[in-house]
C-alpha cells in the first residue's frame, strides 16, 4: 500500500516488484498475492490493462490509519480506559496533533451545526438577537 499511496497513480504489479527489489530479494507472485489480498479486502480497486491489472487505492493512509484505530478502539472492553492508556503512549509531538485535530473537527462541527431556531421578534424571552459561533 505504500507503493500505491505514494505515487498516487494506478500501479501494476510489475511497478511495485521493480521498485520493492531495489530493497530486497521478493518474487513476482509474492507482490501478486499482496495485490490481490488487498483487493479482495477492498483496499483497492483493478482495472485489467491488457494481461496486467493497475492498481488504485481506495482511500487514503489518513483514512485507513483511521480505520485501525476505530476497530482497535472499538472492540475494547472499556473504550475510555482504552483512550487513556493510548494517549500515555503518544509523545508531547502527537498530543498536540490531537489536539489540533480536536480543534479542526470542532470548528467544522460548529460551521455545519444548525442555528437554533428562535421565535418572533418580542416574543416572550427573546431579545431578537442571533447566536454567534463561539470565538467569532
Amino acid at each position: 500500500m505504500t507503493r500505491v499511496w505514494q505515487w498516487n497513480r494506478p500501479v501494476t504489479v510489475r511497478e511495485v516488484l521493480e521498485d520493492l527489489q531495489q530493497e530486497r530479494s521478493i518474487a513476482y507472485t509474492t507482490v501478486m498475492t499482496v495485490m490481490d489480498n488487498l483487493h479482495q479486502k477492498g483496499w483497492v480497486r483493478r482495472e485489467a490493462e491488457g494481461r496486467a491489472y493497475r492498481y488504485t487505492a481506495v482511500s487514503t493512509r489518513a483514512a485507513y490509519s483511521a480505520a485501525l484505530m476505530n476497530e482497535a478502539w472499538s472492540t475494547s472492553d472499556s473504550p475510555a480506559a482504552a483512550l487513556v492508556a493510548f494517549f500515555g503512549m503518544m509523545s508531547q509531538e502527537q498530543r498536540e496533533a490531537l489536539r489540533d485535530a480536536i480543534r479542526i473537527v470542532q470548528h467544522d462541527e460548529a460551521e455545519t451545526a444548525p442555528a437554533p431556531e428562535t421565535g418572533p421578534a418580542g416574543a416572550e424571552g427573546d431579545s431578537g438577537a442571533q447566536p454567534t459561533a463561539p470565538g467569532r
